[in-house]
């Protein structure tokens, strides 16, 4: 076999052994669940709805799901019901770094024996703020990353829909 032939050979061998690799698997079709309503309490606290400001109504456009901004009296809430793995949906911290927040690392934050939570401080100014997120779904699952949340979706290691929860809340000067 000449040079060139075995080149050749070789290239398309591993071309055909590497090519099931190449294949990037569809986005589900969105879960045919309906939408089940906006949770009327959290930690206890009852939560009273608030509007949409126009940059979360223009997220929300032809996000496969629904967006709800709440306020339990202290603190706010960014909701959003998600029915199929989308990359729509931004961790909280990279919405904040792109509205020129700085970001602070803090440890997770966890409720007494329930799961961890993504935990940030945010400042910009004077304004200064605690932040935790996470991502769940109906049967236990529980992500404090929204990019290990969507890779578990898409490659259907869980099932939706999904809740992303974000909290704000104004943080103490010596907020960790």
């Amino acid at each position: 076999m000449s040079r060139g032939t075995w080149a050749a050979f070789v290239l398309s061998s591993t071309l055909l052994a590497t090519a099931p690799l190449w294949r990037v698997p569809p986005e589900p079709s969105p879960v045919s669940l309906a939408f089940p309503g906006w949770p009327s309490t959290f930690e206890g606290r009852p939560l009273r709805e608030l509007p949409l400001t126009e940059r979360e109504e223009r997220f929300g456009e032809g996000f496969p799901g629904r967006i709800g901004r709440f306020t339990d009296g202290q603190r706010e809430l960014i909701v959003r019901w998600v029915a199929a793995p989308t990359r729509q949906l931004h961790s909280t911290e990279a919405c904040f770094r792109g509205l020129g927040y700085a970001i602070s690392p803090a440890p997770f934050w966890r409720q007494e024996e329930g799961p961890p939570w993504n935990r940030f401080i945010v400042s910009r100014g004077a304004s200064r703020m605690v932040v935790r997120e996470a991502v769940m779904d109906g049967r236990g699952g529980h992500w404090t990353d929204v990019s290990a949340w969507y890779w578990s979706a898409l490659l259907g290691h869980s099932e939706g829909p999904w809740w992303a929860i974000t909290l704000a809340e104004n943080a103490p000067l010596d907020a960790r």
